[in-house]
Parts: structure tokens; sequence; C-alpha cells
């Protein structure tokens, strides 16, 4: 974090430097926005093909196809989850949160999306309905859904504390990949990466710029709802901090499940995205 008192004394034209007006680093007037309306006319004839319920302080995996929909629902008690994204058939390409971020900001809606990594840089899923849409921004700066933080991982955990805990999100998207796709803990750690954090609200602090969370706002019956722009493999790990309004990375906090719904609708019509058009030469 920025030193409260800097050693360096601050130049005559100090005030002049910060009053310089900040421009946005990635206007997004020209990205293709999504047509939600049709989408709401093939979401409204899906049928559900699955669910699975993610346990507390655990992971689950499902797949979901190009044109589907998934729903993440709170079920029992306030609870915040983790997700990420894989290609189906191409588990290198998954869900990036720094350019997502970038691109829509801290905390994500209905009509914002999830990208892929590059080189691919795609929509993988698209944010179709939200419960929560009404809570913004509150006092705190704090807001639902963010794409700041990672996810809360054993070598973190070791480094702060000193201590092993195996039921952090990192650990339980590990476990849950391998399962679901047969491969081992080691081959499929590399692929588990930074997360949306559904439901957590989360913020800077005014003060020292840090990153807070605070008890979540979600109630049983709230729910999160994409649409995927490709064949997905979806990963959510119920975070073992519960509502996460106290800590997380421990057995210290209430948990409960989540539900994961997939739905799908034969007749509805959806144009995969293609991976991204920029030739890769690198200026070679």
């Amino acid at each position: 974090m920025k030193l409260q008192n800097p050693a360096t004394p601050a130049p005559q034209d100090a005030e002049a430097r910060r009053a310089i007006r900040p421009t946005i680093c990635y206007p997004i007037d020209t990205l293709p926005q999504p047509d939600l309306a049709g989408i709401d006319v093939g979401r409204a004839g899906a049928e559900k093909i699955g669910e699975v319920l993610v346990p507390p302080r655990d992971a689950r995996c499902v797949a979901v196809p190009a044109g589907g929909f998934f729903r993440i629902t709170c079920t029992e008690g306030s609870q915040v989850g983790d997700l990420n994204l894989w290609n189906a058939t191409d588990l290198k390409e998954h869900f990036f949160s720094g350019k997502t971020r970038a691109l829509h900001g801290t905390h994500l809606s209905t009509g914002d999306r999830l990208w892929s990594r590059l080189p691919y840089l795609r929509p993988m899923a698209t944010i179709i309905a939200d419960t929560l849409d009404w809570y913004g921004f509150d006092a705190f700066g704090g807001s639902v859904h963010d794409v700041i933080g990672t996810r809360c991982d054993p070598y973190t955990g070791r480094l702060l504390s000193g201590s092993d805990y195996h039921y952090c999100c990192h650990s339980n998207l590990t476990r849950a990949l391998a399962d679901h796709t047969g491969m081992s803990l080691t081959e499929a750690e590399p692929l588990v990466h930074d997360v949306l954090n559904v439901f957590m609200c989360t913020g800077f602090t005014a003060d020292t710029h840090q990153y807070f969370m605070k008890a979540s706002p979600v109630r049983p019956g709230d729910y999160l709802e994409f649409m995927a722009e490709i064949d997905l493999i979806v990963g959510l790990s119920a975070c073992p901090g519960g509502d996460c309004g106290d800590e997380h990375t421990s057995d210290k906090a209430a948990c409960h499940p989540l539900l994961i719904e997939v739905f799908h609708n034969p007749a509805f019509t959806h144009e995969v995205p293609p991976v991204n058009a920029y030739d890769r030469s690198h200026g070679r």
C-alpha cells in the first residue's frame, strides 16, 4: 500500500499533477453487446437438464452446453461462491478475471460478460439475471459479485499463519476439476484460476485502499444466472468463509451449500463467438 507518511516531499506542482483527469483504459463503446431480449426469449423455453448441489467447504463441476443456461442459487443460508470456467474442449482456455475487470469494472451484474484468457479473449458466459442487482455500491464502497480478489488458497494461508488448510476455494476447485475430468491433482491445479466471487460483498477501504470483505447481502432464493457462450465446464466452490463477514481459510464461519442448475432450449439458436482474431505474429 502507499505510505501514510511518505519519505519524499511533494513537488510544488503536486496538486496540479493529482488534478489530471483520468482516462478509461478500455472504452467499450465498440464492444458488441449481448442481445439480452433475444436471450430472454430462449431462456423462457428452456428446461432443466441437470443440477448439482455444492456442499459447504467443497466444490463441484458441471458441464453446460453453448447456448445453455446455468443458475447459481443460495439455498439454506447466506453463502458466497468462487466460480471458475473452462472451455469444455480445451481446458487451456479459461476465465480471465483481470481482463473482465478491465472491461466491465470491479463488480459484475446483468449484461456483463466473463472473458477468456489470452490468446483466446472471447466471451465465455454472459450474466442474464441477478437478484442482488438492487445492492449497488454501499457507503463503504462495497458491492457484490467481484472480479477483484483471487480465491482463498492454502499457500497464502501457509505464508500468513504457518498452517495448512485444505478446504479453501483453490483446493476445492482443484479436487472438483480433477474428479470431473479424471486428471490428477497435479494436472488439475495449474488450470484453477482467479475467480468471479459470486454473492461476495467486497471493495477497497478509503484510507489504506486495502481489499475488504463484509457479510454478503445474499439470502436463500437469491441467484445469479448466466448463458454459456461456449461449451463450458463450470466449477464452483462454496467458500469456507460462509457469508465472508468475518474470515475465510478456516472452519470458523457457518457455511451452506450452493445449487447449480443447468437449463437448455434445443430451439434456441446461439452463435458461438470465435476466438480473438489477432494474428499472434507479435511484430515478427
